[in-house]
């Protein structure tokens, strides 16, 4: 699987990096990504990629290797961020974009003896954990249109709103219970959404505090036929979860080698990148 997502993964970046220049660096960005992402790619850390005989099933690689210092002091940095975004740009925009967007989160736990102060306790799957969350608003694409990586005890609600706020369009955005809280609804109309929750409570909608106007709108719908066979197709975000982690190299638990939010962060960013040229290649979408 690493042999044939790599070509399709390393075209992309160095074309992204003929149109990404920074001055005064012995290695441009393309190069430092580059190497992260064959790190990433193997589940192996980047002091592994930074040395040549483990590049030795590719013809695919940069002419000089960076030592692993210097990947570590620039690849949470504000270029590479910049470049990472493009690439995830280009990756995403080989697809239209949906009517229907699916808004969730995943755990991403990591060892209870840890010492990363970054992450924090709170619910995971099946139970209470530690670690980070990722948050993810997809709409029929290879990549979310909209994520960020968060500690374990953020509230779902708030990140939504972030999320919400990134990613304007138009349609349905469906979710579980998690989500039913007024500003969720009004951010979602914001970006030219419905969001559609389960609403079990037949009491639902009838408290004296404010209620969204989007949030009545929701219980009108899920009351109904339409509204109930609409959000059956949330089960899709399960599916997406589901194929991220199911490959060599995808998505999971940071490793013990990525603590700290913002290693994690850069580390899930490049596991999202791998996953979708697996997804676009599979749609026959890749260069």
């Amino acid at each position: 699987m690493e042999r044939e997502l790599w070509p399709p993964l390393y075209h992309t970046i160095r074309e992204v990096g003929n149109d990404f220049r920074q001055k005064y660096v012995s290695y441009p960005p393309w190069v430092l990504v580059a190497v992260f992402l064959w790190a990433a790619l193997h589940d192996r850390p980047v002091s592994w990629a930074c040395q040549r005989r483990h590049w030795s099933t590719t013809k695919l690689r940069p002419a000089r290797l960076p030592h692993r210092t210097t990947v570590g002091r620039r690849i949470d940095g504000l270029a590479v961020g910049a470049f990472l975004r493009e690439l995830e740009r280009r990756l995403r925009d080989r697809q239209e974009v949906g009517l229907l967007a699916l808004l969730d989160g995943k755990p991403l736990p990591v060892s209870g003896v840890s010492k990363d102060r970054d992450a924090k306790p709170g619910r995971g799957a099946g139970g209470k954990g530690r670690g980070f969350k990722l948050h993810t608003l997809w709409a029929n694409r290879a990549l979310p249109e909209a994520w960020e990586v968060t500690p374990l005890n953020e509230a779902e609600t708030a990140a939504a709103v972030r999320l919400l706020g990134q990613a304007p369009g138009a349609g349905y955005v469906l979710a579980d219970g998690n989500y039913d809280a007024s500003p969720v609804f009004d951010a979602a109309a914001a970006s030219g959404r419905q969001l559609v929750t389960p609403m079990p409570d037949p009491n639902a909608g009838k408290g004296h505090h404010y209620q969204s106007p989007h949030r009545l709108r929701c219980i009108e719908l899920v009351r109904g036929a339409f509204g109930r066979s609409l959000y059956e197709l949330r089960r899709r975000v399960e599916q997406l979860y589901g194929n991220a982690v199911s490959f060599g190299g995808g998505l999971g638990p940071p490793p013990a080698w990525v603590r700290g939010r913002e290693r994690v962060r850069t580390w899930v960013w490049a596991k999202l990148l791998i996953n979708a040229v697996r997804i676009l290649m599979k749609q026959g979408l890749t260069s």
